[in-house]
């Protein structure tokens, strides 16, 4: 069975991932990027290093959210969301968002690309140097659809 995730379920999906995919464009290029993340119930925020998505989300700030969670081949969910990408300027605010990062994500792999968070908390506090873009996607539009066998819950 296929079918219509609720916005409610839509958001729940938002809320319990860790890991989606930005879609941006510059207009005559999409370019599509797995990023962690955090749902604070109106927008995604996530942080990157500088770079083509920065870059690209800066001239348009227009974007598309996707997340998926996935049981089977004929057993997920995916919600794609629609929102504007604003970067956050106050250092604060950035160290308020960079520890909720740590305590959330302190027990997933580490990545190449991004440095992981660490439990220090030193180095929870940005340095005055740091390059670290940290955003938010604030959504205006989100849909979500599902597939499932009979037998299966919507898990």
């Amino acid at each position: 069975m296929i079918g219509l995730l609720t916005e409610m379920q839509a958001m729940e999906l938002l809320k319990k991932s860790t890991l989606g995919r930005i879609g941006c464009t510059d207009g005559n290029e999409t370019y599509i990027i797995p990023v962690s993340y955090l749902h604070d119930g109106n927008s995604i925020i996530a942080h990157s290093k500088p770079g083509r998505k920065i870059t690209m989300m800066r001239n348009n700030p227009e974007v598309c959210f996707e997340v998926d969670h996935i049981k089977s081949f004929n057993t997920w969910k995916t919600v794609i969301a629609w929102g504007k990408y604003e970067e956050i300027k106050d250092e604060s605010e950035k160290s308020k968002i960079m520890y909720a990062f740590a305590r959330r994500m302190i027990y997933l792999k580490e990545s190449q690309i991004i440095d992981p968070p660490e439990t220090s908390a030193m180095r929870l506090q940005p340095e005055p140097d740091l390059k670290t873009v940290v955003y938010k996607i604030s959504l205006r539009k989100i849909t979500g659809r599902y597939e499932r066998h009979d037998r299966d819950e919507l898990y």
